[in-house]
């Protein structure tokens, strides 16, 4: 490492820090001589919370990443040599001047349903009123449950996690088991919340198909910055980016952005790559959705993504 310091730009969420944490740690280790900085930078996403994402002023915003935009910006400026985020967040089509240097090990994929009382996605209460910032995840349970209120809720994990206590309670939150294990707030089945124990039932990914790159940690860097990609890519966790590409590969071809209703699941096996895509009618969430599988060589992602397109846009 002919680099002494790399920094490490961040959101201030406390799941946004641990995940730093984590990605410093790994430099660390396979770097014992760099010395890691890092630098918290407030998005738009995390300054307007009191705004659901449709009331984003520009729509279109959101799926260019109100999450990452302003991480770019410092990027850009060299005021960070690397951003660390959560992979689902950056928009599938990167902007210019910018690369995905490392993905590290794939954590839980799954989403999970939050409940008081121990409750399945079938036996929620007729009507119940579920939490989410996922239109996935709402079109998903809208599809399978469609008498069950979507409400859209935002904040950080705990704040969301709380939506499911006091007064005006909802019947169940879901959120993503990566950030919820990270945080520590999840262990076998249970998230105690002050303390209050909660059900929290795992979803299966066959059934309930996960975001393109979810659970996946993503470290950004300038193109062109060669010692600081050289210093991310030792990171890099070879499967996990396999599967990743092919996922976010999919989303690009579709035009696809953040916050469009397309659940993927992907998994390896003896060198073959194999995803599964479901694909959400925008104008039309209540119409049954698009399903399709195939596999391909891992090492051929963003062919398998391709093969997978063409039935969507022709």
């Amino acid at each position: 490492m002919s680099q002494p310091t790399l920094t490490l730009g961040t959101r201030g969420s406390e799941l946004a820090l641990t995940q730093t944490r984590m990605v410093t740690e790994a430099l660390n280790a396979a770097h014992p001589g760099l010395t890691v900085e890092r630098q918290i930078i407030q998005t738009s996403g995390d300054k307007r919370q009191d705004l659901r994402f449709s009331e984003f002023s520009d729509v279109a915003q959101v799926d260019k990443g109100i999450f990452i935009k302003e991480l770019e910006i410092a990027l850009e400026r060299g005021e960070i040599d690397a951003a660390v985020h959560s992979l689902k967040d950056v928009p599938s089509d990167l902007a210019p001047g910018f690369v995905i240097a490392a993905v590290l090990e794939r954590a839980a994929i799954e989403d999970v349903l939050i409940t008081r009382d121990e409750c399945t996605l079938e036996t929620l209460p007729q009507g119940a009123r579920v939490g989410t910032s996922s239109v996935r995840r709402a079109a998903q349970l809208k599809w399978l449950r469609p008498d069950v209120q979507i409400v859209e809720i935002r904040g950080n994990v705990p704040t969301r996690v709380k939506k499911v206590l006091g007064e005006q309670a909802l019947d169940a939150v879901l959120l993503a088991a990566a950030g919820l294990i990270r945080l520590g707030l999840m262990k076998e089945g249970r998230i105690q919340m002050e303390g209050v124990s909660l059900h929290a039932l795992t979803l299966d990914p066959v059934a309930f198909l996960p975001a393109a790159g979810q659970g996946a940690i993503a470290i950004e860097c300038r193109a062109g910055d060669e010692a600081s990609i050289q210093a991310v890519r030792a990171l890099n966790h070879a499967e996990t980016e396999a599967r990743v590409t092919a996922e976010r590969e999919f989303l690009r071809l579709l035009g696809a952005g953040c916050q469009t209703p397309v659940g993927a699941h992907s998994w390896i096996q003896d060198g073959e790559l194999t995803m599964a895509v479901r694909v959400f009618n925008e104008a039309d969430l209540s119409a049954t959705p698009v399903e399709k599988q195939t596999s391909r060589p891992a090492v051929e992602a963003k062919r398998l993504a391709a093969d997978l397109a063409q039935g969507f846009i022709g």
